[in-house]
């Protein structure tokens, strides 16, 4: 099976003009972000669009993944990041704020992530609601994941049937449910496709799935996705995947592919966080300043994730490509593709 994330259909007819865009996307978000920290039982904060280079505090992602670096003159040219995403900056935060188990915090945050391959569902811009709550020790267990996914998922049902009573052209789309399922189940049921692949497979069957077990090696040997070392908790003692983190995909009739919505996880302990930074070779970052204050044990027990915006309103209003709900930049060759096609980008 051919699989390709820049799909951009030959007919296609935006549900919703430029305008009314713009208007659905502010209600979109004010519903969501309301009704998110509601079911969460989350509070606000402001989040940083840079932090200090070498504070170990920035995401790096899959671990490879460049960010924007620069100087700052008036701090002595100290080198700082541009955020990646702010997992591990939300955990010092719960710290600092004294936020209690069963309680949390949301923030907006903004991105750039220059390495991104660019297409229907990938910018450089990135804007998504990070959460993140604080647990007890004894509720870093699979059934504490599945039930806040849960939460989270009836969320998104309550933000569907909000925005179509507004909009009854866009229709509803989401199941009733969402279903549970394994990289490793994936990977026995589809040995012959990628991690893309069976994702794919898998949203088209059950419409909306939470695929847990991402960033252990599976029984072929490689991961179904990267996973940085040090914010999901991702192995078991013996390195075997565990399972405590993984993906809201929903299956997405305008491209005729899944789309993920969501990543998150049960962060790590200090025991899993020397054991991921062994199997990934970098056992040098105990020594920067977000992994001394972990393992000294001055951290949280938590767990928490990213919401893409765009990729929600994008969703939502039916779009076919991300560049028709935030203001991008693209390559001349897709913007005349785009043109041609009928979908007008910001």
């Amino acid at each position: 099976m051919a699989f390709s994330t820049s799909v951009i259909p030959d007919k296609y007819a935006p549900v919703l003009d430029l305008r009314e865009t713009e208007m659905a996307i502010k209600s979109l978000k004010d519903f969501f972000e309301a009704a998110l920290a509601e079911a969460l039982n989350l509070k606000r904060v402001t989040a940083p669009l840079f932090v200090e280079a070498g504070s170990g505090i920035n995401d790096d992602l899959t671990g490879v993944e460049a960010p924007v670096r620069f100087r700052v003159k008036g701090l002595g040219d100290t080198p700082v990041e541009i955020v990646q995403s702010l997992a591990k900056w939300k955990r010092l935060m719960l710290a600092k704020l004294d936020v209690h188990a069963g309680e949390g915090i949301y923030a907006d945050m903004n991105a750039i992530r220059p390495d991104e391959a660019q297409d229907s569902l990938h910018s450089i811009y990135v804007d998504q609601w990070d959460w993140e709550r604080t647990i007890r020790d004894d509720e870093r267990n699979l059934e504490v994941l599945e039930s806040t996914v849960r939460k989270i998922y009836r969320v998104l049902r309550r933000t569907e049937a909000f925005i179509v009573a507004k909009y009854p052209e866009l229709g509803t789309w989401l199941p009733e449910t969402i279903t549970f399922v394994h990289a490793e189940e994936l990977e026995e049921r589809y040995p012959r496709l990628t991690p893309a692949e069976r994702e794919h497979r898998a949203a088209e069957e059950h419409g909306a799935v939470f695929a847990t077990g991402i960033g252990a090696a599976l029984s072929g040997g490689e991961p179904h996705d990267g996973r940085a070392p040090d914010y999901d908790d991702w192995t078991t003692p013996n390195g075997r995947g565990l399972g405590l983190n993984g993906d809201i995909i929903v299956w997405y009739p305008v491209l005729g592919r899944a789309v993920e919505l969501s990543s998150m996880g049960i962060r790590v302990s200090p025991d899993a966080l020397r054991r991921q930074l062994e199997i990934r070779g970098c056992t040098e970052r105990e020594h920067l300043y977000f992994h001394r204050t972990l393992l000294g044990g001055s951290l949280p027990a938590s767990m928490g994730g990213g919401i893409g915006q765009s990729r929600l309103c994008m969703y939502y209003l039916r779009k076919a490509h991300i560049g028709e709900v935030q203001a991008g930049i693209w390559p001349a060759g897709m913007v005349e593709d785009c043109r041609r096609r009928n979908i007008p980008l910001l």
